[in-house]
């Protein structure tokens, strides 16, 4: 948590799943339909910080706890399918094209690009609402844009397969990849 707050990546504490007793995940709700996937507070858009002193006190206090990372700010994500994004990570690599950082969650591939949310392009881009889950785009079946109002988990997250989600391309401090140039690389392993 500290590791993003230092490449000022906002961060709040997420729910984990749980692999004993008689609930699958560790927040309150019974029958959880997203295990171990979402924030611990419904308030976690306005309580994501890079603030080391509140985050160190959270962490302390669940130290167990799953790393949301809300989209949209400072940076947007491209999720994909395993195949594709390893497919795209390969093309990118064969081209000279920067994939920026790069997360394996389970099997789906997480590509963080530069956010364009910004005021002015506020109606270029939308947001995430998640009521419906990170946006789709049509064009490209599999592929998920978490923009504005959505979040992604986080290494060393723990996935509902006990297994965490880790780094293929850590962050580094660099700035991030232009959106619609790693879009392109997505959209022709996603067809």
């Amino acid at each position: 948590m500290l590791e993003y707050a230092s490449l000022g990546w906002a961060s709040c504490p997420g729910a984990r799943p749980l692999a004993k007793g008689p609930r699958a995940c560790s927040c309150d709700r019974i029958g959880c339909p997203d295990v171990g996937n979402h924030p611990i507070s419904r308030a976690w858009q306005m309580q994501a910080t890079t603030d080391t002193a509140l985050l160190s006190r959270w962490w302390h206090n669940e130290p167990e706890a799953n790393v949301v990372l809300p989209t949209g700010r400072v940076f947007d994500v491209f999720d994909v399918p395993a195949a594709a994004g390893l497919a795209a990570l390969a093309a990118m690599d064969s081209s000279g094209t920067s994939s920026g950082p790069v997360a394996v969650n389970g099997d789906r591939v997480l590509f963080y690009v530069a956010t364009r949310n910004t005021s002015a392009d506020e109606d270029e881009w939308w947001s995430c609402p998640l009521d419906y889950g990170p946006s789709t785009i049509e064009d490209m079946p599999g592929l998920r844009w978490h923009c504005r109002d959505s979040f992604v988990l986080a290494p060393p997250s723990l996935l509902p397969t006990g297994r965490p989600a880790s780094w293929l391309r850590p962050p580094d401090g660099r700035p991030l990849p232009d959106p619609l140039r790693v879009l392109d690389v997505l959209a022709d392993v996603c067809e």
